[in-house]
């Protein structure tokens, strides 16, 4: 399975496990996502994306999380864990410079807890992937986010 998408996660670990989504202004709750460009490694892909997306300009990937198959658009995604070294505030809003330079409202989502109701039928099966791909390692701390 080749992927053709990269998706960043970064969790924070201050109190109970959370990991960081954003509202987009016209297609609800979503993770950062973006396409791998010819000849990128999606490792890398994924840094590009949470840079253009979030505005985030220094983090790095700790962890493969696996591929997974959207079922939706061909897509295949690959998920790589992040760390970000400076602290994060609980919400901010970023403007893009491409996807029509919308303003994404991040926020950090309780693992336990998420907003799926929010969500593309896509994210939510994403998003149930990711709990239990990050299960193993959600409880423990090393990142400085939230």
């Amino acid at each position: 399975m080749s992927p053709n998408k990269a998706c960043p996660v970064v969790l924070s670990h201050s109190s109970a496990p959370r990991i960081l989504l954003f509202r987009h202004p016209q297609a609800g709750v979503q993770l950062v996502k973006g396409t791998i460009e010819a000849g990128e490694a999606p490792a890398l892909a994924a840094l590009r994306e949470l840079r253009e997306e979030s505005g985030i300009e220094t983090a790095t990937v700790v962890s493969d999380l696996g591929c997974w198959n959207a079922e939706h658009l061909d897509q295949v995604w690959s998920f790589h864990l992040c760390e970000v070294d400076i602290p994060l505030p609980e919400q901010w809003t970023h403007q893009t410079l491409d996807d029509h330079g919308h303003a994404f409202a991040f926020f950090w989502a309780p693992l336990d807890d998420l907003p799926l109701a929010e969500c593309h039928p896509v994210f939510r099966r994403a998003l149930k992937y990711l709990v239990a791909a990050t299960r193993p390692i959600a409880g423990k701390a090393g990142s400085h986010n939230g």
